[in-house]
């Protein structure tokens, strides 16, 4: 589960000696962090054998390729591509989704066929290593070498279209995702690990139960990471074996290239998740069952959170698979480390212990602004970029009963129907969705205001209004709780407003709290008398506390009025 990972950045890449590269790659069965130098193991993965396919379903070894996307470091958003690399040429005609990575996936992207539109892979000229690997373990030192060189670099810097020396700055992350080419009754494809478990919830099973081995095993296990990164959570689960859909699409089927120092690694009591005091919050684990879950034997799963315990119970899940599971509940109203214990009964999940870290985010007041207040050397900052999730995707297993009626003759004593039905299972998917706008307007009684244009010194209000959308019942999502704005003459630092919210439920609003140095109480932002004339002053917002199974929903917004002169211009002396 994303939501108890705790982001720790542990990829490194460096040009040595101008020719040279040495990097740490989050990918799945890498052995050592380093190639210049060397270092300590860094991450580790696995597979499994190959079973045997047939006419209309079968997949070739050595078959396989890579997407990869170019991600911005700081914000976590796709900067460039994806581009998809094989070193067979690849038929223009195959089947395929798009060019679309599990950043967008995760985002709320739909897995859409791309019927009639042409596929294109680009061929290296020096071949990659096998990434999928058709039995036992794929050759590790090779993969790294390969993507940490300086080739490979250069390689997709030309086809994402950004300079080689800027991919290496360290403004840059590479997202590398794993892909094989396939038949699958008798069509040809093309698919990433991710689309793999997305069709195959698609086709209730159906991929699964042709290729389990390639696009269940092989080919999620092929690329992991072992450090949480850009959102996507460290794989704490085996090494080999066949993986569910919901593992597939959470974690697995990913690397990750970062182009900048190692950071020093955080300290084992890091708190796994942060919630803010007093406010509903959703805690989640992935249940994961090797055998079946139906209503004669279901799983269940207690938590036990701050004194209480929560139980949920029939849980239900075909064989091999996997749901999330979690409970709705309501934090302290004061600052504390809770610890949050899972036990569970019919299955298991990756981690039974975790650490919330219940924190006050109060509001930091600016101080007073006053008449006398300068600041020659100011310049309009530019606005935070901060990451958001504004789409969270989660299912529900449900088991019913099929009859199938046959007749047990008895003979001259008659008979008797018999019911030799069996369960069957559904997939329930449900989403959730935030949006949100803001409108930063002049205050109702600044004298001179004109739409959206002001003189500084005078005050702003803002209204802040967020649209939550939602096919699940209220038990799966908390409304929205928080907002917080940042202000320019403060470099959007250092200073906070924290707003209220004056309407709820699924559509709220919040607007600035009373403002203590207001003369009449007002609703408002006092605006700096010395902002530079014809600029725009924009106040930057954060909506946060939307959860849902899925994680935290959360949605970034601004907006501006337009200064020009100061309120001392709309002062004057009447001499008759």
């Amino acid at each position: 589960m994303t939501a108890f990972y705790v982001q720790r950045s542990v990829i490194s890449l460096k040009r040595l000696c101008g020719l040279l590269l040495s990097c740490l790659l989050l990918m799945g069965m890498l052995g050592t962090p380093a190639f210049a130098d060397g270092g300590n193991p860094n991450i580790d993965g696995g597979g499994g054998s190959m079973g045997q396919g047939t006419s209309t379903n079968f997949w070739n070894p050595g078959n396989d390729g890579v997407r990869i996307t170019v991600v911005n470091s700081e914000s976590g958003s796709a900067a460039a591509g994806p581009v998809d690399f094989s070193n067979r040429t690849q038929s223009g005609t195959i089947a395929h989704f798009g060019k679309v990575s599990k950043l967008s996936y995760r985002g709320g992207a739909s897995l859409s066929l791309q019927s009639g539109v042409a596929y294109t892979c680009l061929k290296p000229k020096t071949a990659m290593p096998t990434i999928v690997s058709s039995g036992g373990r794929n050759n590790i030192d090779a993969i790294k070498r390969y993507f940490c060189s300086e080739y490979a670099c250069m390689m997709v810097a030309e086809a994402t279209g950004i300079g080689y020396e800027d991919l290496i700055s360290g403004q840059y992350k590479l997202l590398i995702e794993p892909m094989v080419f396939f038949t699958y009754n008798g069509q040809y494809y093309a698919m990433t690990a991710t689309e793999a478990a997305l069709y195959d919830q698609m086709a209730s099973g159906g991929l699964r139960s042709k290729m389990a081995s390639l696009t269940h095993q092989n080919l999620p296990l092929a690329l992991y990471l072992e450090y949480s990164d850009l959102g996507f959570p460290v794989w704490s689960g085996g090494a080999s074996g066949r993986q569910s859909n919901t593992d597939i699409i959470n974690a697995l089927g990913l690397g990750i290239v970062w182009f900048d120092e190692v950071p020093d690694p955080p300290s084992i009591d890091a708190p796994d998740v942060q919630y803010r005091v007093d406010t509903d919050v959703i805690t989640s684990i992935t249940l994961s069952t090797g055998s079946r879950r139906t209503p004669d034997n279901p799983a269940s799963v207690t938590f036990t959170i701050d004194g209480r315990r929560y139980r949920v119970d029939n849980i239900v899940i075909p064989a091999g698979d996997s749901q999330v599971v979690w409970v709705k509940w309501h934090t302290p109203s004061t600052p504390q480390r809770l610890t949050i214990s899972v036990s569970v009964s019919g299955g298991s999940t990756a981690q039974t212990t975790f650490i919330a870290d219940i924190v006050d985010l109060k509001e930091k007041v600016p101080p007073d602004p006053l008449a006398t207040d300068t600041n020659p050397s100011y310049s309009v900052p530019s606005l935070p970029s901060n990451s958001q999730k504004t789409t969270a995707h989660w299912g529900v297993w449900d088991c019913y009963w099929v009859p199938d009626w046959d007749w047990c003759d008895h003979g001259e004593d008659g008979g008797h129907w018999v019911d030799n039905g069996d369960w069957e299972y559904s997939y329930d998917s449900y989403s959730a969705s935030i949006t949100g706008t803001m409108e930063l307007m002049p205050d109702d009684i600044v004298p001179t205001a004109e739409g959206k244009s002001m003189k500084s010194g005078y005050g702003v209000k803002v209204d802040v209004t967020t649209r939550l959308t939602t096919n699940s019942p209220s038990s799966h999502y908390t409304y929205t709780q928080t907002a917080l704005s940042v202000f320019p003459e403060f470099q959007y630092q250092t200073y906070l407003r924290l707003l209220e919210r004056t309407s709820g439920g699924m559509n709220a609003v919040f607007n600035f709290r009373e403002n203590e140095f207001s003369t009449y109480n007002r609703r408002v932002h006092f605006t700096p008398v010395w902002f530079p004339d014809k600029t725009k002053y924009t106040v930057y917002t954060q909506v946060w506390d939307t959860w849902t199974p899925d994680g935290m929903l959360s949605v970034n917004l601004n907006d501006y009025v337009a200064i020009d002169k100061s309120l001392f211009d709309d002062w004057y002396t009447n001499r008759e």
